[in-house]
């Protein structure tokens, strides 16, 4: 069977588009990502905020949301008895850094003692998708990520601590 210049030029054709895909998702993922500050303002990353070896639940809130008030305190309760051992938590703020100042209170006026990201509702929800898939909805929202990095469970709204321990438990 002889290729014609044709085929190849197609082929090729089709090689670059694929090319340029991997890299606009790859980059839109490093966005998204690096577009995270702490609530000191300094830019950082999801990536570095993770523990190797640990699950890591990520709390995604705002600092209007009713629902979030009332979970934060609980989950910092979580925080504190999983740190040392299997878990961390890790909140995202979606309050973007027009209310860097509501973020902080959030934090404060809840007694929250583990770390937050905060980010535009735009940049969040792009992180959120690029992680699993699925667009945001609202806040609360939890992802748990496994000890390897992985995404292992999303869910929009109210979820109780003792669910993510039974779930990392395997106990669910």
């Amino acid at each position: 069977m002889k290729i014609s210049t044709m085929h190849v030029y197609q082929n090729a054709r089709h090689w670059a588009l694929g090319l340029i895909l991997l890299t606009a998702l790859f980059s839109s993922h490093a966005h998204a990502d690096s577009a995270l500050r702490d609530l000191q303002g300094n830019i950082t990353t999801f990536s570095d905020q993770q523990v190797p070896g640990k699950w890591t639940v990520v709390m995604i809130w705002a600092s209007d949301c009713h629902v979030c008030n009332a979970e934060s305190g609980q989950y910092s309760g979580f925080h504190q008895a999983h740190s040392a051992t299997d878990a961390t938590v890790l909140g995202i703020s979606i309050d973007g850094k027009e209310r860097l100042e509501d973020a902080r209170e959030f934090v404060d006026r809840n007694g929250v003692v583990y770390p937050n990201l905060i980010g535009d509702l735009d940049t969040v929800a792009q992180w959120y998708h690029m992680e699993t898939g699925e667009d945001f909805i609202a806040t609360p929202t939890f992802v748990v990520f496994g000890p390897e990095g992985e995404v292992r469970a999303a869910q929009p709204g109210a979820v109780p601590p003792s669910a993510i321990e039974e779930f990392i438990s395997g106990k669910s």
